[in-house]
């Protein structure tokens, strides 16, 4: 149920409505998640930036995705676990990769590494151990790489609490969260 429902377009200032059109030019719609965050011009504005700025680091798309993937299920964000599982088939993510991250793993030993960093900053609020640290970077994961994976864990968390504190009706083909078998 909808604590916070999608701010009404034609409600939108004139600046918000251009932002929510360019979404709608690059997406083919408005999403849920981003019409609610227009409500807070200055959130909206900050999560585009930061998206945009992280979609040009060293994660792939994929690492993203996985991320998201496991942090959506492990953060009961049903909106979230949609969204990106549809852009994860979308990248070339596999059922089986969806289900890997959804279980907070993945089958790839640098991808296993990071999904298993994002969960650990997740649970302890940043506290990680060195010898995780030390593991990554014995898979060729350097500083710069880790601090992108605690950042994109820091956008996630933006998005899984905005929509399970507004709600947010899903707009994509509905995951459940439960994993079934």
């Amino acid at each position: 149920m909808s604590n916070i429902f999608p701010l009404n377009l034609s409600e939108a200032d004139a600046r918000i409505a251009e932002t929510l059109a360019g979404v709608k030019r690059k997406l083919g719609m408005v999403p849920n998640l981003f019409a609610t965050l227009a409500h807070s011009p200055v959130a909206l504005n900050g999560y585009l930036h930061l998206s945009e700025t992280l979609g040009r680091g060293r994660l792939s798309a994929r690492q993203r995705e996985l991320i998201s993937i496991a942090l959506a299920q492990e953060n009961a964000c049903e909106y979230c676990l949609s969204a990106h599982t549809m852009i994860g088939k979308s990248v070339g993510l596999s059922e089986s990769e969806v289900r890997s991250a959804r279980n907070g793993t993945a089958i790839n030993p640098v991808d296993k590494a990071v999904v298993e960093l994002a969960r650990t900053v997740n649970q302890s609020r940043g506290v990680v151990l060195t010898g995780q640290l030390e593991q990554l970077r014995s898979l060729g994961v350097d500083d710069g790489l880790i601090i992108e994976i605690v950042v994109n864990v820091a956008l996630n968390l933006l998005t899984n609490y905005v929509n399970v504190v507004a709600g947010t009706e899903v707009d994509f083909p509905k995951v459940e969260l439960r994993l079934v078998g």
